[in-house]
């Protein structure tokens, strides 16, 4: 059996026996090296290359968002985990790193005997195992000139344009890959969209503060994380926050729970495509980006049959095509759309019927 190369990067001596304790534990893995360093990663990598990278977020001499600037210079495509300690720097640095290429992040476990160490050890092998898939096609990424565009029956593509319904709200959800789309596609919207946007994005407590303020200082559009008992208003782009399901009210307020996890994780995606049919009806823009797993499934469903538009992202630029293929195996999406074609889908559904 061909093992999973990976090399552990930490200034903790501690810490890099910890991941690669985690990462040893697993018979299709092995660490093959570790790293003090961006510095010292480069050197070893040089001599042998790995099929993935930890790669922590804070380092001296060289930390992780220069280390990713340094890998890219040199085109060494590696895919790479960022571990982050949950700090006001830290998370803003590992939001950073994600728009600069990392493949994902965990937050960092506290210690050799953290109580968090079980979930973080089954989240780091998990990441491994996809981002090693990923890896053999790293260079097809974003490839915006051979897009391999998965069409929807010609009925089904013709839907959204013969849909003149007036759109109230939009609704996205994403996962393992969606801060760096996101990032696109939010930056990308107008300061008149004139409708809220509600997203969740799959990401643990801590961080959505930190991506809900970067997206902010770059986009036209207003961006907050949400907050229970938030006034829906319309130019504003409501963050779920890590730990919460987000639902939207008869009131037309947010409503944070923590209701039992959907297809293991809070927020759902389903959970908050499934509440805004109930308020919003027909009048909804449904979007589904890449991630693992099939949640927003349920939720295109319902939207479709409430009357909405439904669009999922195109396989050709998901860094993990699961919840966009889940989506649009259920029948129900209008169109398939590569990464950089989606802000403008938004805008051009919105704007279809004079506001």
């Amino acid at each position: 059996m061909k093992k999973i190369r990976v090399i552990v990067v930490d200034d903790s001596a501690l810490m890099r026996k910890v991941i690669s304790d985690i990462v040893r534990s697993q018979e299709d893995m092995e660490v093959i090296s570790t790293a003090k360093n961006g510095e010292d990663l480069l050197e070893k990598v040089s001599k042998n290359l790995p099929d993935v990278i930890t790669l922590d977020v804070e380092m001296p001499k060289m930390d992780g968002i220069t280390t990713l600037k340094e890998m890219k210079l040199r085109n060494i495509n590696v895919p790479i985990i960022m571990l982050s300690s949950i700090s006001k720097r830290g998370t803003a640095l590992t939001m950073e790193c994600l728009e600069k290429g990392a493949f994902d992040f965990i937050p960092k476990p506290s210690g050799a005997i953290s109580l968090d160490i079980e979930k973080v050890s089954e989240e780091l092998i998990s990441k491994i195992r996809l981002a090693a898939n990923k890896g053999s096609s790293l260079e097809k990424t974003y490839n915006y000139t051979k897009t391999e565009v998965v069409t929807p029956k010609l009925e089904s593509v013709q839907v959204s344009c013969r849909n003149k319904q007036k759109i109230n709200a939009v609704l996205i959800g994403a996962s393992t890959g969606g801060p760096k789309a996101l990032y696109k596609v939010i930056t990308e919207l107008p300061a008149d969209l004139d409708v809220p946007v509600f997203v969740v994005q799959h990401m643990p407590v801590g961080f959505t503060k930190a991506f809900a303020e970067r997206l902010d200082s770059n986009s036209k559009i207003k961006v907050v994380e949400a907050s229970q008992g938030d006034n829906i208003e319309k130019n504003v782009v409501y963050i779920a926050p890590g730990g919460y399901h987000m639902e939207i009210g008869f009131d037309k307020r947010i409503h944070l729970n923590t209701d039992p996890t959907i297809w293991g994780v809070r927020p759902a995606v389903d959970k908050l495509f499934s509440s805004a049919v109930k308020v919003y009806g027909s009048n909804l823009l449904s979007v589904v980006l890449t991630g693992m797993g099939r949640d927003g499934a349920e939720g295109t469903i319902e939207v479709k049959n409430s009357g909405g538009i439904t669009i999922s992202e195109d396989k050709s630029t998901c860094t993990i095509y699961g919840m966009p293929r889940a989506a649009f195996e259920t029948g129900k999406v209008d169109e398939v759309i590569p990464l950089h074609e989606i802000s403008k889908a938004i805008v051009r559904n919105v704007k279809a019927v004079g506001r």
